[in-house]
């Protein structure tokens, strides 16, 4: 069962600030990228429409911690761990590297918290378990990828 996901990816022009550096939102878009793309290799979508009834994600908690900076054409990796599985909820833990001839060089570590949640017919959201179909595929990730 996954506990872990990986996409790479390189930087564009576009994702740079005026210093030549990616600017810090970008590692939100890289993280949620990630979370999407792990998803769909468990056969669903971010926009869970598989499932009865249909169930969203919205994030309630996000950071990051910021290392060395990444520029203009950097390869990187995006590795995406489940931290926490709650009946509700999911906790991923990222680590964005950066890839060189040389290895991976850390370059952030984020967090971010989502919640299930199913629409009531006033088109309010409320927190639901998150669909067995679904929460069966996802288990933890063990404490040595968390801690390395």
């Amino acid at each position: 069962m996954p506990c872990d996901f990986k996409i790479k990816r390189r930087v564009e022009f576009s994702e740079t600030d005026m210093a030549g550096i990616v600017h810090f939102s970008n590692f939100y878009r890289y993280m949620e990228s990630a979370e999407h793309a792990f998803f769909r290799s468990l056969g669903f979508s971010i926009v869970t429409r598989q499932t009865d009834p249909p169930v969203g994600w919205p994030r309630v908690h996000a950071s990051f911690d910021f290392k060395q900076p990444l520029r203009f054409e950097d390869e990187i990796e995006v590795h995406l761990l489940v931290a926490e599985k709650k009946s509700r909820s999911l906790t991923y833990v990222f680590k964005i590297r950066k890839v060189t001839e040389d290895g991976a060089i850390e370059c952030a570590t984020g967090r971010m918290t989502v919640v299930c949640v199913t629409k009531n017919a006033d088109g309010r959201m409320s927190a639901s378990p998150i669909p067995a179909e679904l929460a069966d595929l996802i288990e933890l990730a063990p404490a040595e990828l968390l801690a390395g």
